[in-house]
């Protein structure tokens, strides 16, 4: 595998300058297409599986870091409070997001009828890593997390883990993600943790349980400070292993915020928190996809899908009229005019563009297009309407293949 780092600057993917800070990636028009639309695959398989989407600030009081544990247990990672005017609020930047989806759970009174209950969010936080251990996208400051918390009873646990680890398999197979291992992050000693034995011990027994015979390694010490978790791991270009998917049980935050729910004889109960992210934050999954994919990703979040290729300046008119078909059909397309036709070819072929459409006098004259592909293949003229719909039919079925399967 070639360093994210490489690739991102040679494909115009994501780039870095002092003057924003280290830390700080800027996500060029390249990445930010791909970006997009891995971003809007995950929030409409969140939606499918009953997830509701909301939006939160990514600042709180330093009274919503208090109760949530994050200034007990967390502080060294937080920025430092900021106070808006003389008498204001300190202000704090999040590290993380289940504080606030807290609160969304605590908009109003609950029924058992709801649960599970499951939020979602593509949303921002902030860690003060130093400066030593920040690289490209893979280590940063300001983080775009991949996240969900879902409030359910204790008996709905087991079930709700199991269905959380069925999306996350369908999120990697569709991302192209080749998972290193499965590790079970336990409790260690010290006493950064929270919460009491027999808490621990039941939410270690759930998680076992929900692997349901999938290998996995016990890493005692590496849980989060509220609770144990199943971690996704992944490999980068350096044989680095680190964490890409999570599912966490968290049973001291419901108490912290005093959540509740009425359950069906009356009474009063205390929900589960169960913290999962399916892709982890977006710029670690890119620096992970970039590598792996060489920068070819699958057709359907590549940053250019098409790029059409007319062999002269009379095929121009033709060449656009292909292009418009393809965008309103939903592609992503360019037309390439400069330079001669291999070096174009040759060039589509850089980029890592899944598709390149040759116009030539006589696909204008008869509305066809020669379709090329990033792996080398040819396909024979056919008709514009048709090859929009192939391309379109291999987006739609989020594969990594270039055709569609037979």
């Amino acid at each position: 595998m070639i360093d994210h780092r490489r690739l991102g600057r040679d494909l115009d993917l994501f780039s870095t300058d002092p003057l924003c800070g280290a830390g700080l990636p800027i996500w060029l028009p390249a990445g930010a297409a791909a970006r997009h639309a891995v971003e809007e695959y995950l929030r409409d398989l969140e939606r499918r599986a009953g997830y509701q989407q909301v939006y939160t600030p990514p600042l709180g009081r330093r009274e919503l870091f208090e109760v949530s544990g994050h200034l007990g247990y967390f502080a060294a990672e937080m920025f430092p409070a900021m106070r808006p005017g003389e008498g204001d609020d300190e202000l704090l930047l999040r590290p993380a997001l289940c504080p606030h989806h807290a609160l969304v759970y605590r908009s109003r009174g609950r029924s058992y009828r709801e649960l599970p209950l499951r939020v979602s969010e593509i949303g921002g936080m902030y860690r003060a890593e130093r400066s030593g251990v920040l690289g490209g996208l893979s280590r940063v400051r300001a983080i775009t997390l991949n996240d969900a918390h879902n409030f359910c009873a204790l008996e709905q646990v087991g079930q709700e883990v199991s269905e959380i680890l069925r999306l996350i398999r369908a999120a990697h197979a569709a991302l192209g993600v080749r998972p290193a291992g499965v590790r079970l992050s336990l409790r260690g000693p010290g006493e950064k943790y929270v919460g009491d034995d027999a808490q621990w011990a039941r939410a270690e027994d759930l998680l076992r349980a929900a692997l349901d015979g999938e290998p996995y390694t016990e890493a005692p010490g590496e849980a989060a400070f509220y609770g144990p978790k199943i971690d996704i791991q992944v490999r980068d270009a350096a044989d680095r292993e680190y964490t890409l998917s999570t599912v966490q049980l968290d049973f001291d935050k419901p108490e912290r915020f005093d959540l509740a729910y009425t359950d069906a004889d009356g009474a009063r109960r205390r929900p589960v928190m169960v913290h999962r992210s399916l892709a982890g934050s977006m710029e670690r999954l890119f620096a992970y996809l970039i590598e792996v994919h060489g920068g070819a990703f699958p057709p359907w979040y590549a940053p250019v899908q098409l790029v059409v290729l007319p062999v002269g300046d009379d095929q121009a008119q033709a060449a656009a009229d292909l292009a418009r078909q393809a965008t309103e059909a939903g592609l992503r397309v360019e037309v390439d005019h400069a330079g001669s036709l291999g070096a174009r070819v040759r060039d589509a072929v850089r980029r890592r563009i899944p598709y390149a459409a040759v116009v030539g006098a006589r696909e204008a004259a008869d509305g066809r297009v020669a379709l090329r592909l990033r792996d080398g293949r040819s396909l024979e003229p056919q008709p514009a309407a048709e090859a929009i719909g192939l391309i379109g039919a291999v987006v739609a079925a989020h594969s990594g293949d270039l055709l569609p399967a037979r």
